[in-house]
């Protein structure tokens, strides 16, 4: 092969190859924050980082509220009313729902098609630690797709429990409310393992839409939910 074809066979075989060797970097960094992860606790997530950017565009001095608790000091009640709202298939399935995700495709497509803006989302609570610990809530097939890649990661190295333990310690409750414990005092004054059954399903019930419910907190939907929630949650086996 001539010189100058072979180097030019080099220059195109870097501008190829090169790339997928960041690809690969990146997931192994990933998998390995992972399991960091499944040993120690997050003390912020990518998207607490991004609501506090977004908070401090209209505010510099915004923060947000957020206190790490263990798994014992959540109540059951919440454990169980997020299982039912969120995932109810949690303790069975490996990550992802696919079926959960064809089924929320179709309703978002039939809703979009009649000019309502009600969409349904079809991410199992893994999912969910996924994105909002890694990811961010920005919308694209880059972002979905690095996220089913991260919950297979996830669902590789931690127990359920562990990853129902983040969940409930990251999960937005509010404009500016992050966790079980900062949303239980939030809304009801109590910490976040003195729930009762109803607190604990309508806060279940405002995950879909937090920063909305936030500051509409008795809307027929939110109190029509949370009692679908209350009733499913007798049924429920927690990790």
């Amino acid at each position: 092969m001539p010189k100058r074809r072979l180097n030019k066979f080099k220059v195109v075989s870097l501008i190829v190859l090169l790339p997928i060797a960041l690809l690969l970097l990146y997931q192994v960094y990933l998998f390995l924050m992972v399991c960091w992860y499944s040993v120690q606790n997050p003390t912020a997530s990518a998207v607490m980082r991004q609501t506090i950017e977004e908070l401090r565009d209209h505010d510099p001095a915004a923060t947000i509220t957020h206190k790490w608790v263990d798994y014992a000091d959540i109540s059951n009640n919440l454990k169980r009313a997020v299982i039912a709202s969120e995932d109810s298939n949690f303790l069975n399935h490996e990550g992802i729902e696919w079926e959960a995700i064809r089924r929320a495709l179709a309703y978002n497509r039939s809703q979009a098609e009649k000019g309502s803006a009600l969409r349904r989302g079809g991410s199992t609570i893994t999912q969910q630690v996924a994105k909002n610990l890694f990811l961010s809530n920005s919308r694209s097939y880059w972002r979905k797709g690095q996220e089913l890649v991260l919950s297979y990661m996830i669902e590789t190295v931690m127990s359920k429990e562990r990853i129902l333990e983040i969940y409930l310690n990251i999960a937005q409750w509010g404009t500016s409310t992050f966790g079980a414990e900062a949303a239980a005092r939030h809304y009801f004054r109590v910490g976040a393992n003195q729930l009762t059954p109803r607190q604990a399903a309508n806060l279940a019930a405002m995950l879909p839409n937090p920063v909305y419910y936030d500051t509409h907190r008795n809307t027929r939907y939110l109190n029509s939910r949370t009692n679908t929630i209350q009733q499913r949650m007798r049924l429920v086996q927690i990790p």
